[in-house]
């Protein structure tokens, strides 16, 4: 399987050459590495969990006009040719298809442990000191204001309103980073989201603070 994950690194550093900057291959790389690091407290299948990490964002819908298929498309074609076990084709595929903080409210119960570890591993790299940078570069990318006193956050919208949303770069915070914490699935997700939970909340307080000069 070795040869399947090295083919695969491969494929998705070709395949995000150019990517916006928060959802580039080191993105992936990242959440591959917290995947990992959280899999080894997990009884789980780490081929699964290794695949299904550098394979969750080689089309990110955001990017390709909201198609949630492209992904599922693009992955099974590269497994199949790896000659990758059905059975762990389909299970790559039903991680790419439930990691999505969108889709959260539409994901069946009883998740695989698999799934479990990547969707933690993927939420803590949108938090913290990385989340604040991550957030700042793709609020730049899509022209959005950084923060506007008089524009309230939008708390539980729907999926079809949070893929429209052009809300502030600090409305995200509280629309999205800030719940990530409570629903992280692994304890070893839940002890990293902590300390990036504050450090984001520390970032919040400093901002707030710099902004409104008396």
């Amino acid at each position: 399987m070795n040869n399947v994950i090295d083919s695969t690194i491969e494929f998705v550093k070709e395949k995000l050459e150019g990517a916006e900057a928060g959802h580039d291959w080191f993105h992936i790389e990242r959440v591959w590495k917290l995947s990992k690091k959280i899999a080894e407290t997990e009884n789980c299948n780490l081929d699964v969990v290794e695949l299904s990490a550098l394979l969750h964002d080689i089309a990110d819908p955001k990017f390709h006009e909201g198609d949630e298929t492209l992904a599922l498309k693009i992955s099974r074609g590269l497994l199949e040719n790896l000659k990758v076990d059905e059975k762990v084709i389909q299970q790559v595929l039903f991680v790419i298809q439930n990691i999505s903080f969108k889709n959260r409210r539409e994901v069946p119960e009883n998740l695989p442990i698999e799934l479990k570890i990547v969707q933690d591993a993927d939420r803590i790299d949108a938090i913290g000191a990385i989340g604040i940078a991550r957030t700042f570069n793709f609020g730049g990318f899509k022209n959005n204001l950084m923060y506007h006193p008089d524009i309230e956050p939008k708390l539980n919208m729907s999926k079809e309103e949070y893929k429209k949303s052009n809300g502030t770069t600090i409305n995200h915070f509280y629309e999205k980073l800030l719940l990530l914490k409570d629903l992280m699935n692994t304890n070893e997700g839940k002890k990293i989201a902590e300390e990036r939970h504050q450090f984001m909340l520390n970032f919040l307080n400093q901002f707030y603070k710099e902004w409104n000069v008396d």
